[in-house]
């Protein structure tokens, strides 16, 4: 491939193609965004807090909106208001940070089946077919696309912890 002026790439010889290419604006370097380009697609963020869940214990949001689109902060089994463990009970743990998902969901104006992707950390990879089992029970079809990540800690000792970017109202 070759690359031609104005930031376009050509297709090899034996192709006839041109595909764009995207260049990551340098620092101070304006020319791939206007004024007309801001004022077209504003980047308001809206901050989702609830009581219904664990508060953030970091420099963090529950989670954050952004147009129809929240992300959901990772969750752990933490009970609300009280800032412990559910217990060490691994199905207790997946059912908290499900709830507490849940929550989030909900102050946010949405719910789980708006969840568009998932992302669950385990620190035993065994537990992984029962997270399957009791996403059945918050969840329903389609389901959310997911990735499971085995870590090797999480915060406060947790065994799971899960993310979410869910689309709402459209």
């Amino acid at each position: 491939m070759a690359v031609i002026s104005n930031g376009w790439l050509a297709a090899a010889a034996d192709k006839a193609a041109t595909i764009p290419c995207f260049r990551a604006p340098i620092a101070n370097d304006q020319s791939r965004m206007t004024n007309h380009d801001q004022e077209e697609h504003p980047m308001s963020r809206t901050a989702i807090s609830t009581d219904q869940a664990p508060a953030a214990i970091g420099t963090y949001s529950q989670a954050i909106r952004v147009g129809n689109t929240v992300y959901l902060s990772g969750q752990i089994p933490l009970v609300p208001g009280k800032s412990e463990l559910v217990g060490s009970d691994i199905r207790a743990q997946i059912t908290q940070v499900f709830e507490n998902l849940k929550a989030v969901a909900a102050a946010a104006g949405g719910s789980l089946n708006d969840v568009a992707k998932l992302n669950v950390f385990l620190t035993d990879l065994t537990h992984f077919p029962l997270v399957n089992e009791i996403m059945a029970g918050y969840f329903g079809q389609p389901y959310p696309a997911r990735a499971a990540i085995g870590v090797a800690a999480l915060p406060r000792g947790a065994a799971v912890e899960m993310d979410a970017i869910m689309v709402i109202g459209g």
